[in-house]
Order: C-alpha cells, then structure tokens, then sequence
C-alpha cells in the first residue's frame, strides 16, 4: 500500500465550510489531495464562521488544490457543476463525501414540514444525488470511496423516538450509503458511514444543541478527521457497507489514548450512540 494514498486523489464534498467537513477537507489537503466543496456560504454568517472562499484559501495553503463552487446540494444543476469542475480541474472524482447536514432535534408535533423537508431535501436527498451523480466516474477511479457522515443504525426506542423527523434524515443517509455499498460490491467502490462517538465541537453544536457548555465536553472536529483519512486510504472496495464510530478506527490502530482531541469528563455521547 502507497504510505499516502490520498495524494493526487480528487475529492468533491457537499458543505465543508466549516466544522468537520473544513477538518477534514484540511486533512485530505495535507496530504495532497485536491478538493472540491460545493457549499452555500458565499458570505461570511455572524453566528458562524469561515466560508467556502476562507475554506478555500486554508486548504491552498496546507498544500492541496481546492475549488469552491459555491452552490447547494438540494440543487442539481449545483452538484453538477460540482461535479463537472472536478472532472475539467482534476480529471476525475475519487472520493466522495457527504458532508452537508441538517440538524433539527424538534419533537415530531414541534417540528414543522418545512424543516422536515429541508432535512429530507438535504440530507438524503443530497446524499443520493450527489453520489449518484459521481458514479459513473467513480467506476473508472483505482481509488473510489464514497464516505457519508451519517450514524450507525440504532434501533432503540430511545433513538427511534427521540426525534422521529432528525432519525430518519440522519438514518436516510446511513441507508443510502449501505445500498451503494451494496449496488457497487463488485465495481471496486468503497461506501462506508463514519460517525462521533461523542458530541464534536462545532459551530453548530454551540449554537443548537449544548452552548458554550456542550462544547467544553466535546472532542475537536480532528478525531473525525483522523478517522476518516484511514478510512479513505482504504484499497478501494475491500472494506465497504460499514457503519464505523470514529473511536473504533482509531482503535484498530492502536490509538485508544483520545485525550488529545479534548473534551472536558464527561464526555458527552453523540445523538444516536449509547456510550
């Protein structure tokens, strides 16, 4: 196996403006990926920062070949254009990642339709169409994975019902990304979920789920990162349909100390796992 396997790979990621998605464009820039993000954020938000152009900027500097096509993942003619950039820049597409992620915890009877959609519209929809989109260019790359950052399929009752409408987005994906692992078993095509095992401290889990609090009991977007690059440096097609936690990848290489990431004990769990 190549020590970097990553290096000259093209990769498109829906978001990644920000939060684990920056975390781990960076490491796949590092490494001398190119990197292409579709993302929304034209214009920097004042409750988040970083957009697709400081994103862009970072990874040139870390060593990589970014583009930001500024677009939305909802949008077809986007993810083409995605899509197609890579291929006319890069010359093909080798990874995918499906990043991009609504998250609304409103109980079923708060939670409007409009949210619902937006979370069906991003989040499984986006993944699908994004990865089916890159299919065909998938096929011909010696490196082809398609990451999608979804959780491992809880079937709890307390996961089932603690908010219905998230659980199905979230676990849309997962099912997406279980099917193409299934439909492309013998095309040598790589489809696997990667997931925290605990809460990561985003922009996002400050603002919508625990404060400033709930980011001091969180890891750094860096685990996730950190998994996912041994994920992706994966021959293509001999580890698919898998639905990982970012502390079991680790573990398989022998890192059990995540001290290193952060996060205050106690640590707090990730929606979905039962720590």
């Amino acid at each position: 196996m190549h020590d970097n396997p990553i290096h000259g790979t093209t990769t498109v990621m829906s978001g990644g403006s920000r939060g684990i998605g920056l975390a781990l464009a960076r490491a796949l820039a590092a490494r001398g990926g190119n990197i292409v993000l579709l993302a929304k954020t034209d214009t920097p938000d004042p409750r988040l920062p970083g957009t697709i152009h400081t994103a862009v900027g970072e990874l040139e500097e870390l060593g990589g070949h970014a583009l930001g096509v500024v677009g939305d993942v909802r949008v077809d003619a986007d993810i083409e254009r995605a899509v197609d950039a890579a291929v006319g820049e890069f010359g093909g597409v080798d990874i995918i990642v499906n990043n991009a992620s609504v998250l609304d915890l409103s109980a079923t009877e708060e939670l409007s339709l409009k949210r619902f959609d937006l979370m069906q519209q991003v989040n499984v929809r986006g993944t699908f169409a994004l990865t089916r989109k890159s299919l065909p260019y998938l096929r011909k790359s010696s490196h082809a994975h398609v990451l999608t950052l979804s959780p491992p399929l809880n079937m709890s009752e307390r996961w089932l019902g603690a908010h219905p409408g998230y659980m199905m987005a979230k676990y849309g994906m997962t099912l997406a990304a279980l099917g193409i692992a299934a439909e492309y078993a013998n095309d040598g095509i790589s489809s696997n979920c990667l997931w925290p095992q605990t809460m990561i401290a985003t922009a996002a889990v400050g603002n919508l789920i625990g404060g400033e609090e709930g980011l001091r009991h969180s890891r750094s977007p860096e685990i996730m990162a950190d998994a996912a690059i041994d994920i992706l440096s994966q021959p293509a097609g001999t580890e698919t349909g898998q639905t990982f936690l970012d502390v079991e990848v680790l573990a398989r290489r022998g890192i059990t100390d995540f001290s290193t990431y952060g996060g205050a004990e106690p640590l707090v769990g990730d929606i979905f796992v039962d720590m």
